[in-house]
């Protein structure tokens, strides 16, 4: 049995046995799916989300979003699924009113300290996770696996790096400063939309989803929660004009 410490496949912080989660950055702990890498080790195995986390650090993080692809999908379920999300749906409304109250918190919070409480900051995360699981089972048909009511990993990836601080004075203006990004977003909503619906034909005649329409509604979903996690201050990096 190997002695060497496990650590996080994004951040290498140590991991104790057992955790889901990576205390300093969030990234899911896959224990079932995945071997951990070990330090010293070139061993990742497993899902990654696309763009290493690194590669923004500090106080200007930015949010990465990746599906693992499936190779076939049921042409039955594309008929149910929006009566079996109905449980998840429930609960995600009145976790919503928590949201909002949790971002007003964050903005006080802020304000005074330049900081967002990490206890804040990780259940908007979660939040926005569970939204990205009903998104990716229920509204553009890119997985048939149920999605977990717990923090248990999911074939969507949603991940983001605390910031140590983020900017008081942005606070006040980044409802203005989003407007052209979400205009543009707003398009290439639309489109996505389209391709949804062009795929869930496809899914229905060959039982797969084409992955060049998998990867554009992916990115368009990946845009569209970079704009959250700036919106509902849980970062300071723009959202980029870009489905990457």
């Amino acid at each position: 049995m190997n002695s060497q410490p496990v650590t996080c496949l994004k951040c290498d912080a140590a991991l104790a046995p057992g955790m889901q989660f990576c205390e300093r950055c969030g990234n899911p702990v896959d224990n079932d799916a995945a071997p951990p890498r070990v330090q010293g080790s070139s061993i990742t195995g497993g899902f990654q989300p696309a763009g290493a986390m690194r590669d923004y650090p500090g106080d200007d993080p930015l949010m990465s979003f990746e599906i693992a692809y499936p190779e076939s999908l049921s042409r039955w379920m594309l008929f149910v699924k929006w009566l079996l999300v109905i449980p998840h749906l429930v609960v995600f409304l009145l976790l919503g009113v928590a949201f909002f109250v949790a971002v007003g918190i964050a903005w006080l919070a802020i304000l005074i300290t330049g900081r967002i409480p990490r206890g804040i900051w990780n259940f908007e995360l979660q939040y926005m996770r569970r939204s990205a699981n009903l998104t990716t089972f229920a509204t553009t048909y890119q997985r048939d696996e149920y999605p977990p009511f717990g923090n248990a990993p999911y074939a969507a990836r949603l991940d983001l790096e605390y910031p140590e601080r983020l900017s008081r004075w942005k606070i006040f203006f980044k409802w203005l400063l989003v407007i052209p990004n979400l205009v543009v977003l707003a398009f290439v909503l639309v489109a996505a939309l389209v391709a949804v619906v062009v795929a869930w034909v496809l899914i229905l005649i060959t039982g797969k989803y084409p992955r060049a329409l998998f990867d554009f509604v992916t990115g368009a979903y990946r845009w569209g929660h970079r704009f959250g996690a700036y919106f509902y201050l849980m970062t300071d990096r723009y959202p980029p004009f870009s489905l990457e």
